[in-house]
């Protein structure tokens, strides 16, 4: 089982910042909002938090948009959210989020390995990462390390952070997409053509020829086979 550990962040969060409630801290009760698509996941979720602490008040939201209605309208102390959505994906709720509420913590749970997103995910504004596959007790650990301000990252991804963000490192070619380009090219690179990932995005082919384009440039690449063989290499697709 890999270890985990929680590092304070430069900045701690205000629990009487009402923008995202921070009611517990009075109340001894806290609240937590579980963002997933997949209803029998909330379930599962719901009721392992509320099983192993009592304190936890636990709602559900089924995608983006719904997220953003429940954490606008209501009091929050963690929001745990799901990667692959579809409409919005996490990635894109997260920023909204995090643009909208900046003090409220978020967790990011994912059946994806940490080499997937999980940097880009710190980097965005999570407070932690934890994948799907993660013993139960650990849920209830990384959401109470967030809701106290704390990131919940494991020593690995503690080291792939360092790494990125020390001085005079070369940054291998895929971590110099953008977020949108590097959805697109997880997409090319487990088969889809540009018109298959402009439905899954909801967006205009052209825009993500455009996208892919900048891709093959910024990766010196040639095509969607060189883009595949890059994938599996550094084992960024499932």
């Amino acid at each position: 089982m890999t270890e985990t550990i929680a590092v304070d962040p430069k900045t701690t969060i205000n629990k009487k910042d009402s923008r995202h409630g921070g009611r517990g801290a009075k109340t001894g009760m806290y609240n937590v909002l579980i963002v997933d698509d997949h209803a029998i996941v909330r379930r599962g979720l719901k009721q392992i938090m509320e099983s192993q602490d009592s304190r936890w008040r636990v709602a559900e939201a089924s995608d983006g948009a719904e997220a953003m209605q429940q954490v606008r309208s209501g009091y929050w102390d963690v929001v745990v959210l799901d990667i692959s959505m579809p409409g919005k994906n996490g990635l894109d709720v997260l920023k909204q989020l995090k643009k909208e509420r900046p003090s409220l913590p978020v967790l990011m749970l994912s059946i994806h390995p940490e080499d997937h997103y999980a940097v880009r995910m710190i980097k965005a504004g999570a407070s932690g990462y934890l994948t799907k596959d993660a013993a139960p007790d650990r849920l209830v650990e990384a959401v109470n390390a967030v809701r106290e301000g704390r990131r919940y990252i494991t020593p690995s991804l503690a080291e792939k952070l360092a790494i990125e963000l020390g001085a005079g490192h070369e940054l291998p070619p895929h971590q110099l997409l953008s977020d949108r380009e590097y959805q697109i090219f997880r997409l090319i690179a487990s088969g889809n053509t540009v018109s298959d990932v402009a439905r899954i995005l909801s967006l205009s082919v052209k825009t993500v020829s455009t996208h892919r384009m900048r891709i093959l440039r910024k990766m010196q690449l040639k095509n969607n086979a060189e883009i595949t063989h890059y994938a599996m290499k550094y084992t960024l697709v499932d």
